[in-house]
């Protein structure tokens, strides 16, 4: 019960990566050595944010929320802007068009997430003798956070490679790319500073991700349409 338990949450938060790249034209064009790469820079960005926030932040002894502290984590967060900028534009990839390759960025940058943040709990607590839906969430999170991936870098693609885009549209952009950059500590002020359960807080991922993917669609197909000027 305990391992079949562990697969099922093993599924749920792996799973959707595989199904994506197998389901879509990513699997066609064999954009998995973008995905790889990009998985890479990914590692090695979150070990300057580790440093980072070893170095600059103050070691709390309560949970409570301390703006100050969140603040920085937030700005010291913006350099996994900097890597999906990296990953985006100074990366090699093959001769793919500017939508696989912010997908192929997008999912190698949120399997490479998972595999760093929730293979090692989900390995030793879902295993345990007692069910728990804590890790049937972190699944769900896991979901949340591939479809925020896929967003910020079709976003990104959109700021750093698309030149002929509409004006009107370049504020919507930015803003849209801000949002989901802060998400990690709009998350965790939900969690530690209004005290939400985490239920709750997975909920509000799924419906925040499913959204702003929705619009970052949208914004990728209306830049892709000829320009009228």
């Amino acid at each position: 019960m305990t391992m079949f338990h562990f697969f099922n949450c093993a599924i749920l938060t792996f799973g959707p990566h595989a199904v994506y790249y197998s389901a879509t034209p990513l699997s066609e064009y064999d954009t998995l050595g973008t995905s790889v790469k990009t998985a890479v820079v990914y590692l090695i960005t979150a070990l300057v944010k580790l440093v980072c926030l070893a170095t600059f932040l103050k070691v709390s002894e309560s949970d409570s929320f301390d703006p100050s502290q969140e603040v920085l984590k937030a700005l010291i967060g913006f350099i996994d802007v900097a890597g999906l900028y990296f990953a985006l534009t100074q990366l090699t990839h093959r001769n793919i068009s500017q939508n696989h390759k912010f997908q192929a960025v997008g999912l190698g940058w949120a399997f490479a997430d998972s595999v760093l943040h929730r293979l090692a709990p989900l390995w030793v607590g879902a295993r345990g003798l007692e069910f728990t839906w804590d890790y049937i969430l972190q699944g769900l999170e896991a979901n949340a956070n591939l479809m925020l991936s896929l967003s910020l870098a079709a976003l990104g693609s959109l700021m750093w490679l698309r030149k002929n885009k509409p004006k009107t549209l370049i504020p919507i952009i930015y803003a849209c790319a801000g949002i989901v950059a802060t998400m990690p500590s709009i998350t965790s002020y939900l969690r530690w500073g209004l005290k939400w359960h985490l239920p709750e807080v997975v909920g509000f991922q799924m419906l925040t991700s499913l959204t702003m993917a929705l619009i970052s669609w949208q914004l990728f197909a209306a830049c892709q349409k000829p320009s009228s000027a």
